[in-house]
């Protein structure tokens, strides 16, 4: 009896696990603004963290300068095209 009930427990379980939703929630489509946004978050809090684990003493001299320059460029590279994206929204706006 206590055999059949864990077979029954563990077949509910992996049932409820496994069994595909019929309704999966639909998800908003992100603009590349936003995309682009939530970049820049990530870039900024890569670097607040390579600065903290540099004062804590985890990178040499050379490692930190080339880490921080590579996601310094790459937050340059996302912010030069959030203003290329709202400098064009400005433009059309204003034209229509």
């Amino acid at each position: 009896m206590t055999l059949f009930a864990c077979i029954l427990l563990t077949a509910g379980a992996l049932v409820y696990m496994f069994y595909p939703e019929r309704h999966v929630a639909v998800q908003r489509q992100k603009t590349r603004l936003e995309y682009l946004r939530e970049l820049q978050a990530t870039l900024y809090e890569n670097l607040r963290d390579l600065n903290f684990e540099n004062r804590a003493g985890k990178y040499s001299e050379e490692d930190y300068a080339a880490q921080r320059a590579q996601l310094e460029n790459e937050a340059a590279v996302v912010l030069a095209e959030i203003d290329l994206i709202e400098s064009t929204s400005r433009t059309q706006r204003g034209q229509a």
